[in-house]
């Protein structure tokens, strides 16, 4: 996304014209021959705000930088929207397929591991193309997110050093524009779905209700990888292994009860735990409970204790990392 056109959104504070030619303005009552008038309405306390910025020295109190975090983003609705809608469109025109990739990679990553673990090594999971997708496609959108939301700041160089505006929208950009890619993924899934007509039923309306709770998640994780990310340039490059690492270790090629028939497992009560309380491995299995059910083909509700403990625990880091966001963001120009 260009900077310029960034610049234009926020250049209300100056009168509607773009930051880079305010200096050229003349009392004419008109703008200077080239120069195109962004439209926009008048700042109100009911619409976009000034943000409040600090000097780095400052130390204000937790819940102060947590009301401020709020308040910036709900005064900056508007420009949130923009970058979502530009980070779409930006994808969209890196490569050939575009967007189209939303709903080839999942189905091509299924038939990866449909080949691996159920020709190879010969799992006899029923329906399980269905069974993997399930878990492919939000992990998907958990990847994507994260990966995005850990260059948002960074990639914005040159208009932090610019311009003023807080900067906690640009990890809510990418988490929120990681959403629409997850409903582009939703079509393979109802593609793959009609091959299995027994296992559609009602439970998958549920569906937007596991994708809020797993987008809360990845808000929160998205504050901190974007923060760190600044002062940890490596961090990139770790989080993909991280990444990695994390998905082998959650049930997405395997159920928690195959987890749970194990040796290992019934002879360490606190492995069961972890591997329960792993965030990804609630999100999979409430999934996979609307869109796959059982291996016999039964529908099954969701875990509603799982999810409201994720909702709880989710709100809880977004507000850790919002309060850590907002506390080095007065250093984020200085550092770049």
């Amino acid at each position: 996304m260009s900077p310029d056109r960034i610049a234009a959104e926020l250049g209300a504070r100056r009168g509607g014209f773009p930051v880079r030619h305010a200096p050229r303005l003349r009392l004419t009552g008109r703008p200077p021959s080239g120069v195109r008038m962004l439209p926009f309405r008048a700042m109100s306390a009911t619409s976009e705000v000034p943000a409040v910025f600090r000097h780095a020295a400052t130390r204000p109190g937790a819940r102060r930088l947590l009301g401020e975090a709020i308040d910036d983003v709900r005064s900056r609705r508007r420009l949130v929207r923009y970058l979502v809608q530009a980070d779409i469109r930006k994808k969209g025109a890196d490569t050939f397929f575009g967007n189209l990739w939303w709903i080839l990679d999942p189905l091509l990553q299924m038939a990866v591991y449909v080949v691996f673990i159920g020709l190879i090594l010969q799992r006899d999971t029923p329906d399980y193309p269905l069974f993997i997708l399930a878990a492919i496609l939000p992990w998907k959108w958990f990847t994507t997110s994260v990966n995005d939301a850990a260059s948002s700041v960074v990639s914005q160089e040159k208009l932090i050093k610019q311009i003023q505006f807080p900067k906690i929208v640009l990890p809510v950009a990418a988490t929120t524009a990681g959403v629409v890619g997850f409903g582009f993924g939703l079509i393979p899934l109802f593609a793959i779905m009609l091959l299995y007509i027994d296992r559609i039923s009602p439970y998958l309306l549920v569906i937007p209700v596991i994708a809020a709770v797993q987008y809360l998640f990845t808000l929160g994780v998205a504050f901190l990888v974007s923060a760190a990310n600044i002062f940890f340039r490596d961090l990139g490059n770790v989080l993909r292994h991280v990444l990695r690492l994390w998905f082998y270790l959650s049930p997405g090629l395997y159920s928690l009860a195959l987890l749970d028939e194990t040796a290992v497992f019934q002879e360490n009560p606190a492995l069961s735990f972890i591997a329960h309380a792993n965030p990804m491995a609630i999100l999979f299995e409430a999934y996979r409970a609307v869109m796959y059910g059982t291996p016999d083909g039964g529908a099954l509700m969701p875990d509603w204790t799982g999810l409201l403990a994720l909702t709880v625990a989710s709100l809880l880091l977004i507000a850790v990392t919002a309060v850590f966001f907002k506390r080095l963001e007065p250093q984020f120009a200085k550092v770049l």
